[in-house]
This record gives C-alpha cells, sequence and structure tokens, in this order.
C-alpha cells in the first residue's frame, strides 16, 4: 500500500497530534509509512518538535508525547543500581513487576558528563521488548561504560509501589548503597 507524502507542516501537525492522541509510544517506521516518508524524514521532524518545546521522548518503542497531567499524578524517585549487564531484564521486571515505571537511565560519563537514555518501560512486555531490541542489535547499555553503575528514574501512582519495588532492588543486591 502506497501512501501519498505529505508534506512539511502538515505532516508534523499530523505526528504531534497522533502522539497526543494515544499513551503508546509509535515507531518511527510507523509515522514513516503513515506519512508517505522515510523513517529519517520522521527523525528529523521529531527533532524539530523537539526544538519546539513540544514533550516528546524517543524509546526503544517508539516516539511519545509526555502528558504534563500524567506526570502530577505519579511520584517519582531516582534510585543508583549495579549489576551485571546479563542482571538487566531482571533489575527491569522487578520493577515493572511492582507497578513502577522506569522512565530512564542515567549515567555520569567522564567526557560527556551525564547521560540519559529514554525507557518508559511500563510492564513485563515493554521489558522483554526492550532486551530482545538490545540482543538483535547487540548495542551496548550504557551501564555497560561505567561498570554497571547507572540511575533510574522510576513513578508510580503511589509511593508504596516505589518503596516495595526499592526494597526488592535492595534484598536482590542491585540497589548502590
Amino acid at each position: 500500500m502506497t501512501t501519498k507524502k505529505i508534506l512539511g507542516e502538515e505532516r508534523r501537525k499530523l505526528i504531534l497530534s497522533w502522539l497526543k492522541s494515544t499513551n503508546t509510544p509509535i515507531t518511527g517506521n510507523d509515522l514513516a509509512e503513515k506519512t508517505g516518508v522515510s523513517r529519517q524524514v520522521i527523525v528529523q521532524d521529531i527533532s524539530i518538535l523537539k526544538a519546539r518545546n513540544h514533550p516528546l521522548i524517543a524509546t526503544a518503542q517508539g516516539y511519545m508525547f509526555i502528558k504534563p497531567n500524567h506526570e502530577e499524578q505519579t511520584v517519582r524517585q531516582v534510585i543508583a543500581c549495579k549489576h551485571h549487564p546479563n542482571e538487566t531484564e531482571e533489575e527491569l521486571l522487578l520493577l515493572v513487576d511492582h507497578r513502577v515505571t522506569v522512565r530512564d537511565v542515567m549515567i555520569e560519563h567522564p567526557i560527556y558528563g551525564d547521560l540519559t537514555g529514554s525507557l518508559m518501560l511500563n510492564n513485563r512486555h515493554d521489558v522483554l521488548q526492550f532486551t530482545e531490541k538490545m540482543r538483535e542489535t547487540k548495542a551496548v547499555l550504557l551501564s555497560e561504560l561505567t561498570e554497571g553503575v547507572h540511575l533510574h528514574t522510576i513513578e508510580a501512582d503511589r509511593m508504596e509501589h516505589i518503596e516495595a519495588a526499592v526494597n526488592a532492588l535492595k534484598q536482590r543486591g542491585f540497589l548502590l548503597n
């Protein structure tokens, strides 16, 4: 099926509208197919929209619009972790199983300073999709640049969920004291 090519501003308005209308990520390939342009054009469009201060993030699952009202209803905490790369899936599953969203991963790089990668992992499906993509692409985890040390911004609708997740990480030895 061939889609009619949608030009510039009209395409960016559509992309923004589609992202605002869903709580799930939309891949660059899906946006490219819907608008009849290449994925690289979509990457450029997203960069333009971000430069215009639209709250967009790129996750392993696709692009998302961060809705302000969602952030007001959640509790957030930054946690410090350390583990081997082969324990990443276990760590992330442990967090989402406690009804916690893993927003991002951060490291302190000796040259670039703080580096952050958006994750937005909400459930087991998201985590398994993320770890499968890591295996397929043979990508290096940010934490591999810092001997396993990394931070996560986590959020939940109740502080009890965060506390339970943190306690589980501590019991497993993943929490950096």
